[in-house]
């Protein structure tokens, strides 16, 4: 339905209602329309008018969608006025009424009303996001940094996760600004970039860039470089950490993952426990492998071939210089079909030590195992992430274990079978102190991603 340009009378609103084909949901499509439209808030007003006076009252979800354009257009004392009605109505709101109230207020002069009404938030849920981040916003904007960081290190306690664009303004926000305090709080949202394997695109490195060389008296100054693959720094010579983990570390992530991670619940075991320990007696007997290949992850790698063609590139590349390799197949690549031709099945065979599992398999618990059993040195490929794991490992120092050796560890096809080596050095925020370098992307990339960055931002005091 096209909106009307003007504010309607009652009888005009019936007779539109009346040749809607279903009228019981007329006015929410009609506010739908409004949104969409952008239309002048008078006339949304006399819809809801018109309504108040043929039902008594106003429906909440049609309050929320009319609070939906008043904030689309920055009606500061409209917003006010269905708070006052809602709140006076429903004694609470959920989610997305208070997500609009707050993000509309946070935009207006009257910020600190969001703020009151975040704390009402609070005492019946954890609030979303959006309202944490209008809220951080409202008070970088309007100066006040201890404020955004306060709510910024509450929101991250209670476990929200901030989007990098609200860490990128308070780099903007902080630019300049002579303070101890709120330069370790700028610190400790690098170390979370690091702490969370997170790479920042170009905008946001240049934002940590500007900050640093802005800090009064800090004599910072910051180049981009690419690291040498011995893990060098060329602007500062310094050495990047290394990626490879101690052996107490090793025996300690190995340890846990295959307690806690394999032999724990059955949440990533989509496999019978015979089937496990099937594979399990496999591996033992024919321990240890070099690298260990999740492969119908691999065989989707280039769409127009034939799957088994992508793995057979995959295993020759790899088994160049006599690696001793282990394949996770299923059950089905043993069917002679379009995809998986016997021929080129029998002669992978050849080269590498088949695992074949029942075709509904999780294959991340077997890819861990057999990678973990076989030793430090041993690699995986695969293009997945196994984001799933790290969720159930208990603690921030496995889970940090569990990144660093994955990233020292993983190796990565891209769709030209040239492989990604797993490099010597860690891809991660890193300091010394007088040094930092900060891994990122050319651009952003709101998904996890396994592809480390091969460029740096070296950040040096003088």
């Amino acid at each position: 339905v096209q909106p009307p340009e003007k504010p309607l009378l009652a009888e005009e609103w019936n007779k539109l209602r009346e040749d809607f084909q279903s009228p019981e949901i007329f006015e929410e499509v009609m506010l739908n329309s409004m949104i969409r439209c952008n239309s002048p808030i008078d006339v949304a007003k006399s819809l809801l008018t018109h309504l108040a006076k043929r039902n008594g009252d106003v429906a909440y979800n049609v309050l929320v969608k009319y609070l939906t354009l008043c904030v689309q257009q920055g009606q500061v004392s409209e917003i006010r006025d269905v708070y006052d009605i809602m709140k006076f109505r429903f004694k609470i709101l959920e989610s997305g009424a208070y997500n609009l109230l707050i993000k509309g207020l946070s935009n207006s002069d009257q910020w600190r009303m969001a703020l009151t009404l975040l704390e009402e938030v609070k005492k019946i849920m954890i609030p979303s996001r959006t309202c944490y981040e209008s809220c951080i916003k409202a008070a970088s904007r309007h100066q006040e940094m201890k404020l955004a960081f306060e709510l910024y290190d509450e929101m991250v306690a209670k476990d929200v996760v901030p989007t990098l664009n609200v860490l990128q303004s308070f780099f903007d926000f902080s630019r300049g600004m002579k303070d101890a305090e709120l330069q370790n709080e700028l610190f400790g949202i690098l170390l979370y970039l690091r702490e969370n394997q997170i790479y920042p695109h170009k905008t946001f490195m240049r934002s940590i860039k500007l900050w640093f060389e802005s800090i009064p008296g800090g004599n910072w100054r910051g180049h981009l470089t690419n690291i040498k693959d011995s893990g060098q720094c060329p602007v500062c010579n310094h050495q990047l950490e290394d990626s490879n983990l101690t052996e107490e570390e090793y025996s300690n992530l190995s340890e846990r993952i295959i307690r806690d991670v394999i032999h724990g619940t059955d949440t990533f075991r989509k496999t019978s426990p015979q089937e496990f320990e099937a594979f399990q007696t496999f591996v033992e007997n024919r321990l240890p492998f070099d690298i260990v290949i999740d492969g119908l992850n691999v065989s989707h790698i280039k769409t127009r071939r034939m799957q088994c063609e992508n793995l057979f590139d995959a295993v020759n590349c790899l088994a160049k210089e006599n690696a001793r390799l282990l394949v996770l197949g299923r059950k089905h690549m043993l069917m002679n079909s379009s995809n998986w031709k016997r021929e080129i099945m029998k002669e992978m065979q050849n080269k590498a030590d088949f695992f074949f599992a029942e075709n509904i398999s999780e294959d991340d618990a077997f890819l861990l195992y057999a990678t973990l059993r076989s030793g430090k040195h041993c690699k995986f490929v695969t293009r997945d992430f196994l984001r799933d794991h790290k969720a159930c490992l208990p603690d921030n120092l496995t889970r940090h274990l569990f990144r660093k050796w994955q990233r020292g560890h993983q190796i990565v096809f891209s769709s030209v079978f040239s492989q990604q080596p797993a490099f010597r050095y860690d891809c991660v925020v890193q300091t010394t102190g007088d040094t930092w370098h900060i891994p990122y992307k050319d651009v952003f990339e709101e998904k996890y991603s396994y592809q480390v960055p091969r460029k740096w931002l070296c950040i040096q005091q003088k």
